[in-house]
């Protein structure tokens, strides 16, 4: 009997123990899990941002200095400073098409801002904001290209695109006959464009006119056959950080400083 209830006290103790390390593990989950993501930025005092490293006006790491600049990059600052003030500084992470919901998910950035259009198998995944930026998709080719629309991308023709985008769906979808080859990242496409490995690349118009504008030999054409509206990705679930974003960006559309940012990296 004796024996009996030193067991039946060892395991409710054991059981506690376990309770109560579990507690403690969970405060310091990694961001979104046991804690809201809004109130972990404010307890380290910064929000990490994932945005794009190769897209020119939207998200480009400068060479010379080594900062990555953009229209993405100006608006999330903004945002930042909208929501926290000077209280939360903002960090950047380099992401692609093909990697940034997987560092959203598991806690590397809190939040996405890289031309990221909202689709409904996206939002499977991930929350979004309201829309940010509207897009659509369409062509870049050589200026005096046989191809001038989309019409034009007939069996035999090459389209180049990027791993991880709806843009390698649309286009299959919309040109069946095509061939198309994905690369890792824009920049990788845009070369293997001027090396002529294909005949057209394809992405949202926004980044097609940064490429135009790095190298005015290139064109777009055929105007949009999409319509790609783009959104601040969060982890699932974080209703809070979603509502203080769309809060934020509300506000700089009010305020005029949206329209400020927008026209200094968009001229079309």
């Amino acid at each position: 009997m004796f024996k009996t209830k030193n067991l039946l006290k060892m395991v409710v103790v054991s059981t506690m123990a376990a309770l109560l390390l579990a507690g403690c593990g969970g405060d310091k989950d990694s961001k979104g899990s046991s804690k809201d993501v809004l109130a972990k930025i404010k307890e380290d005092k910064k929000i990490v941002f994932g945005v794009k490293y190769d897209t020119r006006l939207f998200g480009l790491k400068n060479p010379s200095t080594g900062k990555v600049e953009g229209f993405d990059i100006d608006l999330s600052k903004a945002l930042a400073e909208e929501m926290f003030g000077k209280d939360v500084k903002p960090e950047y992470v380099e992401v692609t098409s093909k990697t940034r919901v997987g560092l959203l998910n598991n806690g590397k950035v809190d939040a996405v801002v890289a031309t990221m259009t909202i689709t409904d198998e996206r939002k499977k995944e991930v929350d979004f904001t309201d829309v940010y930026f509207d897009a659509g998709q369409s062509l870049l080719v050589k200026k005096g290209s046989k191809i001038h629309s989309i019409a034009d991308l007939k069996k035999g023709t090459k389209v180049l695109a990027v791993k991880g985008s709806t843009s390698t769906i649309n286009i299959r979808e919309k040109a069946p006959e095509t061939t198309v080859l994905e690369f890792e990242n824009y920049a990788e496409a845009f070369t293997a464009l001027k090396a002529g490995k294909g005949d057209a690349l394809t992405t949202d118009d926004s980044i097609l006119y940064g490429m135009a504008e790095e190298d005015p030999s290139y064109e777009l054409v055929g105007g949009t056959f999409t319509e790609e509206p783009y959104g601040i990705a969060v982890k699932k679930g974080n209703k809070d950080l979603v509502d203080a974003l769309n809060k934020a960006l509300k506000s700089l559309k009010d305020s005029g400083k949206y329209d400020e940012i927008k026209n200094k990296w968009i001229k079309k």
